[in-house]
């Protein structure tokens, strides 16, 4: 909302301070600067707080606001007097002002930098998390306005004013003075006030996706008059799920006598139910779907399933009408999954929800999976359906212009139904917030993730976010240190997360490998190999092994405490005529079945060859089965987490996923272990694989997570440099000079000089560097330098490419200098296009590049790796999020594919790579400390046995980009 010409004109209306946000109960809301234009607003308002409200705001009865009161809290000059509001519907449920005032508590301008501060909240929306929500948003108004505390006056019986207060985080200080209490709030965020503020994100978020997937009823807009289409469709795959809520169909072109639709109340609109609708599913024309939305705000619906296109797929007219769309249901405090989306399905015993066009409604399950195209999602419902998966909930949320994936990663966080998380993701629309959310969730959950779109250049039509510049390999990487397990197609997804569903986590990288095929046992070893697993040798049980043979050669591997996990490999075996059986593959899933069951909980996978039935027995849950037992007795081997459950190491959820057969639309069953504490026998799905190599796959990608969540248990540290090291605040000073007082949006380049200057303020020294424009210049420098020098062109054609011939080291004296300088203008050119420069030598050792980017999306990314053409052009170059931790600069340099180069490859020695961490570590903390830095260049950065030496550094420094994860809680507006 625009102020109106009466408005101050002291400052613009600050339209950046608007915001969507989602409430404790699920619900959004909006918050706004209050303009002169709400008088009327105000007034109405306050006649709906109750009296005992008013006075614990004035302290005393205050039934009405007299004009004088309307218009000083509406007029405002956004920066020493500020008010917002929290609006639903256009009406304000709530209210917060800030008056700054000097050390005696008189109205002042800044310099001054307190502020009093009081909040009023409608008695009908008390409870919903209003009075927090604003505290944050006010708070980092205050901050933007150079205000650095908050005094409040609170009326000791005034609990729930007290308690925003004292639960939001900030550093306070309580007095009792007067009859009332004193409070002070120091606005720097701290550790404890980001750590509530996303505690808080995540309850909100979490409950918003459970208002829409455990509604108590559900209306189907757009339900057709006669069977077939889409709204039809959709009431029909309702009824077939049997959902346990009630339903409606809903058509304006009903009549008014229509009675019923396949046996539920038909209506020509959501007004004329006599009962609370919880969701609405809408499938109407675009143009029809504003009035729909209307309909249900206005009478209390909580989310929308938007199915209808016409959207931001359709071009600039259709991104528009879906901004539109998002607003309007935002205005009720309505949630959005869609448009153009393919529907939800909630698998829980207690809601059986199938509000989609799924033909073939997936079985109950511990697999939560969320994509952004319906037809990927036909299609991974068709393929876990033919795999018998089952699945917890299910999403399809199409253009995910409101609802997206991190929406969902905040409720299966503490979901007890999921145990693993699959998502297929075409674009990110805030990559900060995803891999902090991912980084939780697999904490306690594997979180599975395919990426489309990758390299397309462009967001996929109906994707309308913010494009980020980050090459998909960065991506990748730091999904990969979130415990991301990334993979490239949507089978290895269920590859992976039918492991992950059915199986324990593995504890190493030793795999077993046993089969009737020598052949098949020696592509799945070689696969091991390929995936960095430690396989042994492959067991051959030669093609006339029979279904015991398997059971007791897999519970001997299971018990060998020299074995993490199983891969049995299967071909048709030989009958006693010596024909090739297909046989009966429930008699072999049986054993394989019996075997695992009371073995020691491994992960055990299955690769099978043309065994007619195996693979449908494997995924079916089994019973304790009365075969004779193993003929090696299974040990009371320790047992591995399971891939759903959080360990007590780990971060938890607030509420504990359940294993596998704890939880609703459970597909295994289990008992506990014996009272002579062996394995308890247990008996649930194994995964069955057609090939080798997807097998092994599959169980890499576990190895992988089981060890990046094991070492997440004890997370590491961003270490704190000496005092003496680091000047933080000379650091700002030199960079606001250089920046000065209106720097250019666009950024500048830092000359050699200043980088120096900037980088030596954070214990980063770079080698000098003179210019040699003539021969007799390149002399002086290398005199006072001191020989030997290097004498090395820095055109951008040429620089850092020794290849090309424009470096010269060793240099040991004048008159070589002058022979050197000599060949290269001859060689490349004059030195005004080469533009040559004299070092003094460094010590041998590997030449690496450190490099420190800011994007607008993603955030601040280290990344490393080894200079020279080689390394660039196969892309070997390591990623991670700032701030590191001692971990993340450990792993950096030892996860790109020339590592060993640095540790003594071929007998050289090794180098110092605990310089070179250090390094890491302050370029880490140089960009996180200051974000006007937003591109770091250190190359080349040669690392000696000890020390290490930064040859060149190119700084950039630009206006710093806003930092939304920092920022007050707010729903995306794109």
């Amino acid at each position: 909302m625009q102020p109106s010409p009466e408005q101050s004109p002291h400052h613009a209306y600050p339209d950046h301070w608007e915001a969507d946000v989602v409430l404790r109960d699920g619900g959004t809301a909006r918050i706004r600067p209050i303009t002169t234009d709400d008088a009327e607003r105000l007034v109405s308002f306050y006649e709906q707080v109750s009296d005992e409200s008013k006075y614990y705001r004035f302290f005393a009865p205050y039934p009405r606001l007299s004009d004088r009161d309307v218009h000083r809290f509406t007029h405002h000059d956004y920066v020493d007097r500020v008010g917002l509001a929290v609006t639903v519907g256009g009406e304000f449920i709530a209210t917060v002002r800030y008056d700054r005032i000097d050390e005696r508590g008189r109205p002042a301008s800044a310099p001054a930098d307190e502020a009093e501060v009081a909040f009023l909240v409608q008695d009908a929306h008390q409870g919903r998390g209003v009075a927090s929500a604003l505290l944050e948003h006010i708070a980092a108004v205050a901050r933007e306005r150079g205000i650095r505390r908050f005094a409040a006056e609170v009326l000791p019986a005034n609990n729930k004013m007290i308690k925003v207060f004292r639960d939001a985080g900030y550093t306070q200080q309580r007095s009792f003075e007067d009859g009332s209490v004193h409070l002070t709030l120091d606005l720097e965020p701290t550790a404890e006030s980001l750590a509530v503020q996303r505690g808080r994100e995540q309850r909100a978020e979490a409950r918003s996706v459970q208002r829409l997937l455990a509604p108590g009823s559900v209306a189907v807009i757009g339900a057709g008059r006669t069977p077939g289409g889409v709204g039809r469709t959709v009431l029909r795959n309702l009824l077939g799920a049997g959902f346990t809520g009630r339903t409606y169909a809903v058509n304006r072109a009903f009549a008014a006598d229509q009675g019923t639709i396949d046996g539920v109340p038909a209506h020509r609109s959501v007004g004329e139910i006599d009962e609370q609708v919880d969701l609405a599913v809408v499938a109407v024309p675009a143009d029809r779907v504003p009035e729909a939305v209307a309909d249900c705000g206005e009478h209390g619906v909580q989310g929308l399933v938007v199915l209808s296109a016409g959207y931001a797929e359709w071009g600039a007219e259709g991104r528009e009408r879906q901004r539109e769309l998002v607003r309007q249901a935002r205005s009720y405090g309505m949630r959005i999954i869609g448009p153009n989306a393919f529907g939800v399905i909630n698998n829980s015993e207690a809601v059986r929800l199938n509000a989609s066009l799924a033909p073939e409604p997936p079985a109950p399950g511990r697999i939560g999976l969320f994509t952004q195209s319906g037809a990927i999602g036909i299609a991974l419902l068709s393929g876990l359906y033919r795999r018998g998966a089952g699945l917890s909930t299910f999403i399809s949320a199409g253009n995910r212009a409101d609802i997206s994936g991190n929406d969902f990663l905040q409720y299966w966080y503490e979901d007890p139904d999921t145990d693993v998380a699959l998502l297929y993701l075409e674009s990110l629309g805030n990559p900060r917030k995803f891999t902090r959310l991912a980084r939780r969730t697999a904490a306690v959950k594997p979180v599975v993730v395919v990426k489309g779109a990758r390299h397309s250049g462009s967001t996929p039509p109906g994707h309308a976010v913010p494009v980020s510049r980050i090459p998909d390999a960065t991506v990748s990487a730091l999904m990969r240190q979130a415990g991301v397990i990334r993979v490239d197609t949507v089978t290895e997804m269920v590859d992976a997360g039918l492991l992950l569903a059915d199986q324990p986590l593995p504890a190493g990288p030793r795999v077993a490998i046993l089969g009737n095929s020598e052949s098949l046992g020696l592509l799945t070893y070689d696969a091991c190999l390929a995936e960095g697993l430690r396989p042994r040798p492959p067991r051959d049980l030669t093609t006339s092994a029979t279904p015991q043979d398997f059971r007791d050669a897999l519970a001997e591997a299971l018990a060998d405490e020299g074995c993490d996990s199983v891969v049995v490999t299967a071909i048709p075996w030989v009958g006693e005529n010596g024909e090739a059986e297909s046989g009966d593959g429930e008699v072999l899933a049986t054993a394989l079945h019996a075997a695992a069951a009371a073995g020691p909980a491994k992960p055990v996978a299955v690769v099978h060859v043309e065994i007619g039935g195996l693979a449908e027995a494997l995924a079916a849950a089994t019973s304790t089965v009365a075969l004779p037992r193993p003929s090696t007795q299974s040990s009371a081997a320790a047992t591995p987490p399971r891939a759903g459950v959080a360990t007590t190491t780990g971060p938890a959820p607030a509420h504990t996923p359940s294993a596998p057969g704890t939880g609703s639309g459970t597909a295994t069953a289990s008992t506990d272990a014996g009272a002579d504490g062996g394995p308890g026998i247990r008996a649930g799905r194994i995964p069955a694989y057609p090939a080798a190599e997807r097998a092994v796959r599959a169980l890499a990608e576990a190895v992988r997570y089981a060890q990046w969540r094991r070492q997440a248990a004890v997370p590491g540290k961003v270490p704190e440099f000496l005092d003496d090291t680091i000047d933080e605040p000379g650091a700002a000073d030199l960079i606001d000079t250089l920046l000065g007082p209106d720097p250019d949006p666009r950024g500048r380049p830092l000359a050699h000089d200043e980088a120096r200057e900037l980088l030596g303020r954070y214990g980063i020294t770079v080698r000098l560097t003179l210019p040699a424009p003539d021969p007799e210049v390149a002399v002086a420098a290398a005199a006072q330098l001191g020989y030997p020098v290097a004498l090395k062109t820095t055109a951008p054609h040429l620089r850092h490419r020794a290849d090309l011939g424009g470096v010269r080291l060793d240099v040991a004296n004048e008159g070589a200098l002058r022979r050197a300088y000599g060949e290269l203008t001859d060689l490349l050119g004059k030195p005004a296009e080469l533009q040559p420069v004299v070092q003094a030598m460094a010590p041998r050792g590997v030449d690496t590049v450190v490099r420190a980017t800011i994007d607008p999306a993603a955030g601040a990314v280290l990344s490393f790796g080894l200079a020279g053409a080689p390394s660039e052009l196969l892309g070997d170059t390591a990623h991670r999020l700032v701030p590191a931790t001692d971990r993340d600069a450990a792993e950096l340099i030892r996860s790109i594919r020339a590592a060993p180069v640095l540790f003594g490859w071929r007998g050289a020695a090794p180098v110092d790579t605990a310089a070179l961490e250090e390094l890491l570590l302050r370029v880490s903390r140089l960009v996180d400390d200051h974000p006007e830095v937003v591109s770091i260049a250190l190359e080349p950065v040669v690392v000696a046995t000890q020390g290490l030496t930064v040859l060149g550094a190119s700084v950039r420094l630009s206006p710093p980009p806003a930092r939304t994860d920092l920022g007050p809680r707010r729903l995306p507006n794109y």
